[in-house]
């Protein structure tokens, strides 16, 4: 069974069963909130009982997780839990544009690797590269590369392989240090962007690189002897 920020990420409102109830925590049946990783926040949402709503302070993992709430609204056996669809289409957007930069950078600097990634709610995102001796002006010319790609308005597809298939293609898992987890059958989730980019990702993305804003490269800093920093930004 895939998450249904998966396998329907449209799906922003969702009626569900509470399974258990500890306060402000209730563990449900399931849930359309994506809990965040790989340098993805988790997703922003309310969950309402009965006329009354109050925020998610924070979403577990698994197909039937702990939601703990800003409020508690007491041990009622059904709950509808909404998506904040706003910040879901920027993260989704922010998180397509990082798959992009990850790709132009192993394409053109001998598939240098992610030390590290984090996407933050302002519209902003940091991406460390393996990348001794770079030229940052380089770097900072991928600017245009990014919105070429934009432009073309390539379509981004999920699939799922095998973990060992996974493991054994070159270039699919980026990161130097981790890797999506597999799905309870083995296998690993990728992210394709068509023509351009194949890579394990548990996020979420837009449909086609056409959805996403216009991206700024906002800084290149030296983070080390090895690591550079490349910092983007969505435009409004």
């Amino acid at each position: 069974m895939f998450p249904i920020y998966h396998h329907n990420p449209a799906h922003l409102s969702h009626d569900t069963e509470v399974l258990e109830y500890d306060g402000p925590r209730i563990r449900v049946a399931s849930s359309p909130f994506y809990p965040g990783g790989g340098g993805q926040p988790a997703d922003r949402g309310t969950a309402t009982v009965g006329g009354r709503s109050t925020e998610i302070a924070e979403i577990g993992i698994g197909h039937s997780p702990w939601l703990t709430l800003a409020e508690d609204l007491g041990a009622e056996r059904e709950v509808t839990l909404d998506v904040d669809p706003d910040f879901r289409r920027l993260m989704s957007e922010l998180h397509t544009a990082t798959h992009i930069l990850n790709a132009l950078v192993f394409r053109d600097f001998d598939g240098a690797l992610v030390t590290g990634a984090q996407l933050a709610g302002d519209g902003t995102a940091r991406l460390d590269f393996d990348l001794p001796g770079a030229d940052n002006d380089r770097l900072r010319a991928l600017e245009g590369a990014i919105a070429e790609v934009r432009r073309q308005a390539l379509p981004v597809r999920a699939l799922y392989v095998d973990r060992a298939e996974a493991e054994a293609e070159p270039g699919l898992i980026r990161s130097k240090s981790v890797a999506p987890p597999p799905t309870e059958d083995g296998m690993i989730r990728v992210i394709e962007i068509a023509g351009l980019d194949r890579q394990a990702c548990g996020g979420t993305h837009v449909t086609d690189t056409g959805a996403i804003r216009p991206v700024r490269v906002l800084k290149v800093e030296n983070k080390g002897r090895q690591n550079r920093r490349i910092r983007i930004g969505l435009m409004s």
